[in-house]
């Protein structure tokens, strides 16, 4: 078996790509050690004491290093437990743990009004169609949080978490695209 790295745009952050699965549906972001506990992979990861975030997608991992760590010395060790994980075909998570983020779809607090259901349709789509899959091929992912008032709240995980570019790319990337196709949106601001 062969793990692939790639890098990222966010230089803490390094995406692996295992040639399978990591996880059928959803994403699942770990943005701390006590989050990890609903993943044995997960915790192993972070119990390298060097990493501050793990990340599911689809098809890879994202390993974020904590202030100061050296991916020269960091990857082998992260590239060994990913190896260990997928050839004894470990369970990704513990027994009863929530393996899914919460759906594009979910209401974080911000929701949206019954009316705009229509507007918040349309940017629901862009988001799956256009804006997630640059997102995952960067090592990340983006969820909806909710629209009120013009305004699309939407929240980075992964490697687009804490990324110097991040503001860029929701700013001028994924405001330009959304507000480009629906013109209701007035901003978009992260979650």
């Amino acid at each position: 078996m062969y793990i692939e790295t790639e890098t990222t745009p966010n230089p803490a952050s390094r995406k692996f790509l295992p040639g399978q699965t990591v996880m059928a549906a959803g994403t699942r972001d770990f943005a701390d050690e006590s989050d990890a506990a609903a993943s044995p992979l997960a915790e192993t990861l972070f119990g390298l004491g060097d990493v501050s975030g793990v990340f599911f997608g689809r098809d890879f991992i994202t390993v974020t290093a904590g202030e100061g760590a050296d991916w020269s010395h960091l990857k082998a060790q992260v590239v060994a437990i990913l190896l260990d994980h997928f050839i004894t075909d470990a369970p990704l998570f513990a027994p009863n743990a929530s393996g899914i983020t919460v759906p594009a779809e979910a209401d974080d607090g911000v929701g949206h009004d019954p009316a705009d259901g229509e507007i918040v349709a349309q940017i629901l789509e862009l988001i799956e169609t256009r804006v997630r899959p640059a997102v995952a091929n960067d090592g990340g992912d983006i969820v909806y949080r909710g629209f009120r008032d013009g305004v699309v709240y939407l929240q980075m995980q992964g490697a687009c978490s804490g990324c110097p570019s991040s503001t860029a790319t929701l700013k001028h990337g994924i405001e330009s695209l959304i507000r480009h196709y629906v013109p209701e949106v007035t901003e978009v601001r992260a979650a």
